[in-house]
């Protein structure tokens, strides 16, 4: 029997999710606020969900792509939500980076909540178009394999990282250390200018010498660090925003990656100086 696989969020990751899962003959139903990506995906072939309730009662795996906890919090709870009204049976695939305490509670929600897997991504919307994107997922192992060929349709790899919760941590400690080396990268690029070393050309030697890294590649690419404050800035203090309260809710310390994302050159951290580069 074929599983209808529905879908929250189609914006900049979601919608060309979505297309690569029509592409690879899913039966997709979606629900969308914009009207201009409604239009997009009808156009597509993709079937539409009047509300929230009407995406879950009809979903047998539904997968998720917003931006927050808060957004998955005002979707999930309440009579309205996908929590209440989910299919008996149904998996829900969260793609947030946020935190365990929010997928708890939407797991608590109601006593027929369904099975709750988190699955945080690392990659852009070019790597899901070409069904390179990396997805980290927790949750039952049962479930995991359910849901792994679906995710296939724009994932590679799926990495199975454990209990509900742990996809989470790693996806937040790679973020930390991503912003990290971004920090790093910002004020080596501070110092290259002091010695009189054009930033482009600082970026490019770093491409073929030993101190290279994902952040320097990213930076070259797009056009320097401006650009990629600019970029990368709003969902890296977003990622270190949610880092910080997962560190919190579990009692632990950031410690040196805490301290390089907040006193670096960057502005990615609330609780950070206010001076530096801007985005």
């Amino acid at each position: 029997m074929t599983s209808t696989v529905g879908f929250l969020g189609a914006g900049q990751l979601g919608e060309p999710m979505v297309e690569r899962l029509l592409g690879a003959g899913h039966d997709v139903l979606v629900y969308v606020r914009r009207e201009d990506a409604r239009r997009r995906l009808e156009a597509k072939g993709t079937k539409m969900a009047d509300s929230v309730g009407d995406l879950a009662r009809s979903s047998d795996i539904l997968i998720s792509c917003l931006f927050s906890d808060a957004q998955l919090r005002e979707t999930g709870l309440g009579a309205g939500g996908f929590i209440a009204n989910a299919k008996p049976g149904a998996v829900f695939v969260s793609h947030t980076t946020g935190t365990l305490s929010t997928l708890e509670a939407l797991r608590d929600g109601s006593p027929a909540a369904p099975i709750i897997l988190d699955a945080p991504v690392s990659g852009t919307a070019d790597d899901i178009a070409a069904g390179t994107l990396t997805v980290l997922i927790g949750g039952p192992s049962d479930a995991v394999a359910a849901v792994k060929p679906i995710l296939a349709a724009y994932a590679d790899p799926v990495v199975a990282t454990g209990a509900l919760g742990s996809a989470l941590a790693l996806k937040l400690i790679n973020n930390l250390l991503f912003a990290g080396n971004a920090q790093l990268l910002a004020a080596a690029t501070q110092l290259g200018e002091q010695l009189r070393v054009a930033p482009d050309v600082l970026l490019s030697t770093l491409q073929v010498c030993s101190a290279n890294s994902h952040a320097a590649a990213h930076a070259h690419r797009i056009g320097g660090m401006d650009r990629f404050a600019e970029l990368a800035g709003p969902f890296l203090r977003k990622d270190i925003a949610a880092c910080r309260e997962a560190a919190a809710e579990a009692g632990v310390e950031l410690g040196l990656l805490g301290a390089a994302v907040r006193e670096g050159p960057l502005d990615l951290d609330a609780v950070g100086s206010t001076t530096g580069v801007t985005p």
